[in-house]
């Protein structure tokens, strides 16, 4: 994974285990030791589909750049899709609490998208290839003797 990429998934990450880490306090402290698990495997499921997802993202852009934008919607659909699925498959759970799992999902999925949506603002992306204007003129002027 380029720099680039490694520098926007850590924008991304690392707000989210933050807010992770904010609500599994909160849901102990709130609902005990099922509480605070139910909470930590929302914001690992949240992180490990959000960043799985920045992951396809970035390499469709580097292969296909054509089909960056719709690629980037149907990923978006497709993991809320999945994670609605999943607090829809352990709302009955005895394992952890399933209000702090489906609690943490959620404000574990906006705050990566409010990060990566910062982070994407935050980036100096070239709109215009500066290397291609310099092998444009010397094609035009000619090798230089």
């Amino acid at each position: 994974m380029p720099s680039n990429d490694a520098r926007n998934l850590l924008r991304c990450a690392v707000p989210t285990a933050a807010a992770g880490a904010i609500t599994v306090a909160v849901s102990g402290a709130v609902a005990g030791g099922k509480g605070a698990l139910g909470a930590a495997v929302g914001a690992v499921l949240a992180i490990l589909f959000m960043g799985i997802g920045l992951y396809v993202l970035q390499r469709t852009a580097k292969s296909l750049p054509q089909l960056f934008q719709a690629m980037g919607l149907m990923l978006y659909v497709a993991q809320l899709l999945l994670l609605l699925i999943f607090v829809g498959v352990f709302k009955d759970t005895s394992l952890f609490n399933p209000r702090t799992f489906a609690a943490s999902l959620v404000v574990a999925t906006v705050v990566w998208m409010a990060a990566q949506a910062r982070a994407h603002m935050k980036a100096k992306i070239f709109y215009v290839d500066p290397d291609a204007e310099k092998n444009e003129k010397s094609e035009k002027t000619g090798p230089s003797s």
